[in-house]
């Protein structure tokens, strides 16, 4: 779905730098003075609107959240969540997930959320999807050593893409649900594509993976 440009977007958000600030490779290996305490730091890659990591931050307050998000137009309604929820521990930054060891210093990541990205289905633009080993190598960089990857789809492609991706790189998969919303998993936050679909009737595939 194409967004709508919003050209005002890009000064509302240098306007907030206490929610999305202005330069975060400033804060590589300091995101914990950012938040200001030493709690877990998760980080969304793709936050979109923000539906996601605003829940995530009301149910779970000892953990600090971090939304990544390339678009201004889209990433505004992040911000604007994270105003109207009055939380402390989501904060939001304007970049693209491809450059991630710019951002993060080795280990300081405890979680990576993937919801419904890209499935970029064409074989040669593989690399771009956010499960092939370009990007797994590159979380494996900023995850501490108990660090997973929690990922998320309605395309039952990228998911079976993404199981394979993930075990030929000698991940350890767990919790894999095919149909997340019959299954017993607790305490699920839904992105807006995944209300979206659901209501539609798709599966949500689910799993969660880390690094031996």
């Amino acid at each position: 779905m194409r967004q709508r440009f919003k050209p005002w977007a890009k000064d509302k958000l240098l306007s907030h730098p206490e929610i999305s600030p202005v330069n975060p490779a400033e804060w590589k290996g300091r995101w914990s003075e950012y938040f200001g305490n030493d709690g877990p730091i998760h980080l969304e890659a793709g936050t979109g609107k923000g539906r996601f990591i605003t829940g995530m931050g009301i149910q779970n307050p000892e953990v600090n959240y971090l939304g990544m998000e390339i678009y201004d137009s889209i990433l505004v309604t992040a911000l604007d969540r994270i105003k109207e929820s009055g939380i402390s521990n989501v904060r939001i930054i304007r970049e693209n997930a491809e450059k991630l060891s710019d951002f993060f210093e080795e280990g300081e990541l405890d979680r990576i959320y993937l919801n419904f990205s890209d499935p970029w289905p064409k074989s040669k633009h593989e690399k771009r999807r956010l499960t092939s080993e370009f990007f797994l190598a590159q979380y494996e960089k900023v995850l501490n050593g108990k660090g997973e990857i929690h990922f998320k789809t309605d395309n039952q492609g990228l998911f079976e893409y993404s199981l394979h991706s993930m075990s030929k790189y000698g991940m350890t998969l767990k919790n894999v649900s095919l149909d997340l919303h019959k299954s017993s998993f607790e305490n699920n936050v839904m992105t807006e594509y995944e209300e979206k679909f659901s209501e539609k009737g798709f599966r949500i595939y689910r799993l969660e993976a880390e690094f031996k």
